[in-house]
């Protein structure tokens, strides 16, 4: 049998190596590509296409969640299971709602795991029968898909492109322009285009304004900075490129 080919996307390394582990021991998964925020994981799934992406729900910028959505618009065939610290009903909604396939925590144990991704594998989709084992929950769901999404589209899918929320989320993680440009291969003038079109699409006046916007809308998560820390995804040599394994 093939090996599923899978993207791992968190911003602590510690987990991704050791979800790497358990995951390559089995001999059933190939990890093609790891990322640490939100535009890596984009790329990555783009330039990769695996089959199947487990995606931590709290990335510093733009949320899993979003990613999921995003993903989901770029019509990717890959099987989304988003990992999070907690899990409660008004995020299993969310999951739903973004298109994810399952959402389990993150401490959950190695059998369990894998049991789970085989389930996915075959085809199962984890959170529909959540929903079915709890009528409640399904009839919420319901309710909410009837009301009109707090960011005026269908599926609240914000305003920007790709490359504009590629910009916001390394905005949100304190990059300047050059090393916007660096992280995303482009040049200066083009971060700088793209944020004048980022801020004229959220009617912001400044970038602070911009991210701000974006956090009420849900669309990211900005986690105060801890004191000696680098930004997530970023290394005292530079920044943590995407890593695809041969």
């Amino acid at each position: 049998m093939l090996a599923r080919r899978v993207l791992l996307v968190d911003d602590h390394p510690v987990f991704r190596t050791g979800l790497r582990r358990v995951l390559e021991a089995t001999g059933r998964y190939e990890i093609v590509a790891e990322a640490g925020n939100a535009h890596e994981a984009i790329r990555a799934a783009e330039e990769t296409r695996p089959g199947l992406i487990l995606l931590d729900v709290q990335l510093p910028g733009i949320t899993g969640l979003r990613i999921t959505r995003i993903l989901r618009r770029k019509q990717t065939r890959a099987r989304i299971v988003v990992l999070s610290v907690h899990v409660d009903d008004d995020r299993i909604i969310e999951a739903v709602r973004a298109g994810a396939v399952a959402f389990l925590q993150k401490d959950i144990g190695a059998e369990a795991l894998m049991t789970a991704l085989s389930r996915i594998c075959a085809g199962e989709n984890l959170l529909r029968a959540e929903m079915l084992a709890r009528p409640e929950l399904a009839r919420r769901l319901r309710a909410e898909l009837r009301l009109p999404s707090e960011t005026g589209g269908a599926d609240g899918l914000m305003p920007l492109s790709t490359r504009e929320l590629a910009v916001l989320d390394c905005v949100a993680q304190g990059l300047s322009n050059k090393e916007i440009a660096d992280e995303l291969f482009v040049s200066e003038q083009t971060v700088k285009n793209h944020m004048t079109s980022v801020l004229r699409k959220l009617n912001a006046t400044d970038r602070v304004g911009a991210i701000l916007h974006a956090v009420r809308q849900g669309w990211m998560e900005v986690a105060p900075p801890v004191p000696g820390e680098l930004p997530a995804g970023r290394t005292g040599s530079g920044h943590d490129k995407t890593q695809t394994v041969a």
